[in-house]
């Protein structure tokens, strides 16, 4: 690991606006949150794959990783983040580094041809370049590479120094961020500006759930000037400087980035989500504050309230046949980051209890928000194993999982319904009618009568208590021909075949001659 990346690394863990690092003392503050790395680490994703999440959404981006194929071979879409424009970020560009390329030296040649190549072919409007284990350890400069090739042809080539051997995805997600507060925020100023310009950071727009929300601002008149990096084009991102307020969504993940562009340009942030009803109405609350506070018309707050209130008021006629139907579910949720408060506050409002949620990826703030909401920590899991998630719900500890994928066949397995709420999903849950979205999906797994029968022990399993008994056979039967023996059905005894010698026409007379069967028969179909 270079000079340079560990002592962005040591930055990035040393974050003084997360809340676990101000809560340390001054001694513990220094040492950041660094720990030795075990093996299985990053089995959850490494750091490359982190970076990946936080800037593949920039939809006119070529995203290039400078690797052999099996970083990236098959590279096409991405974890569902949706596009309005372009659909450049959803191909998968790689320098397909090979033995004799790592063994002669050959990555930065092969580097720089690569981004012409992607340069003169999709004319993107930048083109980010990713570093990973084996360019790292073999020391190709990618710095070096995408500094020339953007002098050489004019288009802006931004080098990600995020190799998965340096840490988690969280990690990744955050150095990720770095890339762009040092390349890309701030390089481009707005055509125009507004008091009505904002940002919005961790949102990655995943199933279109930006959209969601998107129209809201809109009736307010607030428009989103960049956002990292749902639905966003590179342009969008090198004007963030010059907004006058950030929503931070995933405060895990990017939290680094609205720091520092307070800091430096002095932009506001708070962190909110747009899950549920009541968080939905408090972050477009405290953004039209901070809008008043940085200069925009008062009359704002005003326009605000009348919104919630219209918003409200129709969600709530829309949720009114699907409570009885969901009210008293018990809810075993099972994700990370914000969604481990928002989500819970959401359910709450329509009459389900959470009997527990897991603080993957979570802040302190995060777990903070989980006791206002649910009174205590009682219902907080740090990671719950797949053997102790399978017996709660077994034992019918909760009524439905809500989780990511990979947790699916763990409910499955206990003959539990579940519903996906992490990155892979294919429904939006964001905003007023997003909740709609996510009540229905519940009731539609929770009340699905498949999960009754799959409960019932199967037939071979019951015990035969009585019924009606069968007769004896009789008669012949209608094949053969053969009579069935009193009290007992017919049995046939194989005749030995006589030698061909002395085999007569009789004997060899085939007894089902003339028979033939049903036009209806399935064999034949």
């Amino acid at each position: 690991m270079s000079e340079a990346l560990k002592n962005k690394v040591a930055e990035v863990l040393n974050e003084p606006g997360c809340a676990t690092n101000t809560a340390k003392a001054d001694g513990a503050r220094k040492k950041g949150c660094t720990k030795q790395l075990t093996p299985g680490a990053a089995a959850g994703g490494c750091a490359f794959d982190g970076a990946m999440i936080t800037l593949q959404p920039i939809t006119d981006v070529a995203h290039l990783v400078h690797a052999p194929l099996a970083c990236w071979g098959n590279g096409w879409d991405n974890r569902s983040a949706a596009s309005s424009g372009s659909d450049l970020y959803r191909k998968g560009f790689t320098t397909d580094l090979s033995e004799l390329d790592i063994v002669m030296g050959h990555g930065e040649k092969k580097l720089f041809r690569a981004i012409h190549e992607v340069i003169k072919e999709q004319s993107p409007a930048a083109v980010f370049v990713y570093a990973t284990c084996v360019t790292s350890l073999v020391g190709d400069d990618i710095e070096v590479v995408c500094k020339a090739a953007a002098k050489k042809w004019g288009t802006p080539v931004i080098p990600v120094n995020v190799p998965g051997f340096v840490g988690s995805k969280n990690l990744g997600n955050k150095l990720g961020g770095e890339a762009l507060l040092d390349h890309v925020i701030g390089t481009i100023e707005p055509e125009t500006t507004t008091p009505y310009d904002i940002n919005i950071i961790g949102d990655f727009n995943l199933s279109g759930e930006l959209w969601q929300v998107k129209p809201l601002l809109d009736k307010l008149g607030i428009r989103i000037l960049g956002s990292i990096s749902g639905d966003a084009r590179y342009r969008q991102v090198a004007q963030m400087h010059r907004a006058k307020a950030t929503m931070l969504v995933c405060s895990q993940a990017l939290v680094n980035v609205a720091r520092k562009i307070q800091e430096r340009w002095g932009v506001p942030y708070f962190e909110g989500s747009f899950y549920g009803i009541a968080d939905t109405s408090e972050a477009l609350r405290k953004i039209c504050g901070l809008l008043v506070e940085q200069g925009a018309d008062v009359e704002l707050l005003s326009r605000c309230e009348a919104l919630i209130a219209e918003e409200e008021a129709k969600v709530w006629a829309a949720l009114e046949p699907l409570r009885p139907r969901v009210a008293g579910k018990r809810v075993l949720l099972y994700t990370g980051g914000h969604k481990t408060w928002s989500v819970v506050a959401a359910l709450q409002e329509l009459g389900m209890e959470v009997v527990g949620t897991s603080m993957r990826k979570a802040t302190q703030n995060d777990r903070a928000r989980v006791v206002e909401i649910m009174g205590d920590a009682n219902h907080m899991y740090e990671n719950m194993a797949p053997r102790e998630m399978y017996d709660m719900l077994r034992d019918a500890g909760a009524d439905v999982l809500l989780s990511g994928g990979r947790s699916q066949f763990v409910a499955l397995k206990a003959r539990m319904p579940w519903v996906d709420v992490n990155q892979e999903k294919h429904e939006p849950y964001a905003g007023y009618m997003g909740m709609v979205d996510l009540v229905r999906a519940i009731d539609r797994s929770v009340n699905n009568p498949i999960w009754a029968d799959l409960r019932e022990p199967a037939p071979w399993d019951v015990p035969l208590t009585g019924g009606a008994v069968l007769p004896a056979p009789s008669g012949a039967c209608p094949v053969t021909h053969v009579s069935a023996p009193m009290g007992r059905a017919p049995t046939l005894v194989p005749q030995t075949p006589a030698s061909p010698e002395v085999q007569t026409p009789q004997a060899a007379a085939n007894p089902l001659e003339g028979l033939a069967n049903s036009a209806t028969d399935f064999e034949d179909c």
